[in-house]
């Protein structure tokens, strides 16, 4: 999950910022690979709390 969203966000982020110039796979990839290990840690140290949220959340809207 963190790989696909950091690369999905960082190329999306690189091409708002800088448009589609020369180089830009490689600043891309520069973003891609700072952002990386933050997304995994986050969601690795994240991951169980927000799911446990959502669970509850939707134990009480559909009764569970």
């Amino acid at each position: 999950m963190s790989l696909t969203l950091s690369s999905l966000m960082t190329a999306w982020v690189t091409w708002i910022n800088l448009g589609f110039v020369g180089g830009f796979v490689w600043k891309w990839g520069t973003a891609f690979f700072t952002a990386w290990p933050a997304a995994a840690t986050i969601a690795f140290v994240l991951g169980p709390t927000i799911h446990l949220l959502t669970d509850r959340i939707l134990s009480k809207r559909y009764k569970r």
